[in-house]
């Protein structure tokens, strides 16, 4: 459930916190007050795109945060390393440069994860998702999350996976002989280039080291004769040094107990010394070269470097793979025609199964599409729309397999608002208060079962007076007995059946605009729902039409709770 909502600097509201109830929030208020703002301000939270547009004029920064109380977010804190014991916290910062940042319970996170988060915790329907149910692109889509049985979806990809990749190998091997040739022809040369080449992984990275070293050989060796005769080689070498400073401590510890470490301290010197001699002359001796070995060396790094640039490879191991990938499709090549004759008996066999899936995803989404047209006409005839006709059609896909990767189905969803009327399209039948009581009713069907505490209908009346607009707030009342519901309304009828009021109210101070957001008691209540049916013109018919309204709504709250 969605607790509170704290807004800084949101284009005309300079501070807000708002504190929601359990059931239904209503929120009024005059046009252009700043309704829509708050639901900005909760897009901001949920991941959306935001801009410098945002920041209230002035500010050098916007700031939007949702507390919410909710254990659904578990599971996503717990794979995101966030500690989200106690209050789960929502927030988004938009700067005057439009630069924004997000953070969950204090830790930053992206835009991306924050819309991963908020689609678990909210859903905003607002006064253009309309256009989605339009789109019979995602009719499927709704049918399926309604209740098309997992199990045969899940039996149905997996088929198609199958078949698909059955179809992209017989694709790949398909080629008219002319084709054929020429690519073999290519992956031959290829083959034979390579082999010839006798590479070897981490050859080059070695022949570079040898180089680089026979490059710097006369500087090198003069460095370390310097440092061999020093060590070892002249009378007075460090060596020698070393082993008579030792016999002579040792003759001086028989005197002095405290220098009997000293002596083996010396020889221990003296060992690795010895030591690193030996290394340097043995460095010294296997650095013999000649200049044909140089020559060889840079001769051998072209042709590797060459080989690299040509087939855009980085390192000799890529090339020993692309010399791997090529005998493979040489093979492929080869046994051809043998390939695809067993391709499509599997083909044949494969195609079986998937159609056998379809088909049974067919009978479940049938199964399931009768029962959404049950739910939607009873929603919708409980929404003052007693002669709707709702169809869930359902017919085979074109296409010689019978199926895609959705199915085997066309799904659309029809209507008809009027008796005798042959059901079509809802963006050609239904007019603009019929499409939002029809989404209204989908949205109260579906959220039965997507598991959203908090929904949120930006003017969800559009288009609806008189008795249809008290079906739509008997039937919010309603949806907020399971859900918490936020909406924004122009019409008392809705207004009247809140949980809890908040007056939207824009005024000027200093030239400035400013806009607030009060919970309203049952006296104020009643004042913007005569305003709400009278506008300016408030009277005590106004009032008592008002208060008999509440008391009506309080009475249809009670009978269903």
């Amino acid at each position: 459930m969605l607790q509170d909502l704290h807004i800084e600097n949101i284009a005309v509201i300079e501070r807000a916190d708002v504190s929601f109830m359990p059931g239904l929030n209503i929120l009024t208020g005059e046009t252009g007050a700043g309704k829509s703002i708050l639901i900005d301000a909760l897009y901001a939270v949920m991941g959306a795109r935001t801009s410098r547009d945002l920041v209230r004029t002035g500010a050098d920064k916007a700031v939007a945060a949702a507390t919410f109380e909710s254990d659904r977010a578990d599971a996503w804190l717990g794979e995101n390393d966030i500690d989200g014991e106690g209050e789960l916290i929502l927030q988004r910062r938009v700067t005057e440069e439009g630069k924004s940042s997000c953070r969950v319970c204090g830790a930053p996170v992206t835009a991306a994860q924050l819309r991963e988060l908020s689609s678990l915790l909210l859903d905003i329907h607002g006064q253009n998702d309309g256009r989605q149910l339009m789109d019979e692109a995602r009719h499927r889509e709704y049918l399926d999350s309604f209740g098309t049985d997992p199990a045969a979806l899940d039996a149905f990809r997996e088929a198609y996976a199958k078949y698909a990749a059955l179809r992209k190998e017989q694709k790949r091997l398909s080629m008219d002989e002319r084709e054929k040739q020429r690519l073999s022809e290519d992956l031959r040369a290829t083959i034979s280039e390579l082999e010839a080449a006798e590479l070897k992984e981490g050859e080059e990275e070695s022949l570079s080291a040898r180089r680089d070293l026979l490059r710097n050989a006369e500087k090198l060796t003069e460095s370390l004769n310097a440092a061999y005769e020093a060590l070892y080689g002249g009378d007075e070498n460090a060596v020698s040094l070393t082993e008579g400073a030792a016999a002579e401590t040792e003759r001086a510890a028989r005197y002095c107990n405290d220098l009997e470490d000293v002596p083996k301290t010396l020889k221990d010197a003296s060992f690795s010394l010895r030591d690193a001699a030996e290394t340097i002359r043995d460095f010294l001796d296997g650095l013999d070269f000649s200049p044909q070995e140089y020559d060889r060396l840079e001769t051998r790094l072209a042709k590797i470097r060459r080989l690299e640039k040509r087939y855009a490879c980085a390192g000799e191991a890529e090339l020993i793979e692309k010399l791997d990938k090529s005998r493979e499709r040489l093979s492929e090549l080869d046994y051809a025609d043998d390939r695809l004759a067993k391709l499509e008996k599997e083909l044949t066999a494969q195609k079986k199964v998937t159609s056998a899936a379809a088909e049974a995803l067919t009978t479940s989404r049938r199964k399931s599409g009768d029962e959404l047209q049950i739910r939607i006409e009873a929603e919708l005839k409980a929404l003052s729309m007693p002669s709707v006709h709702f169809l869930v059609d359902i017919i085979p896909i074109d296409g010689d397999a019978g199926f895609d990767a959705t199915g085997g189905d066309e799904i659309r969803f029809l209507m008809s608002a009027n008796k005798g009327e042959k059901p079509g399209p809802i963006s050609k039948i239904a007019s603009g208060g019929e499409l939002a009581r029809i989404m209204l009713a989908m949205k109260n069907v579906f959220s039965e079962k997507d598991g959203i505490e908090t929904l949120v209908f930006d003017e969800i009346d559009t288009g609806v007076s008189g008795v249809a607009a008290q079906r739509v707030g008997e039937k919010l009342a309603e949806l907020s007995c399971t859900k918490q519901v936020l909406c924004v309304t122009h019409l008392p009828q809705i207004a009247a059946m809140a949980d809890a009021h908040f007056l939207i109210e824009k005024v000027e101070r200093e030239g400035r605009t400013f806009t607030s957001v009060t919970k309203l008691d049952r006296e104020g209540r009643k004042k913007e729902l005569a305003r709400l049916h009278g506008g300016e013109n408030i009277t005590e018919t106004t009032l008592k039409s008002a208060e008999e309204q509440l008391f009506a709504a309080e009475k249809f709250k009670k009978n269903i709770k």
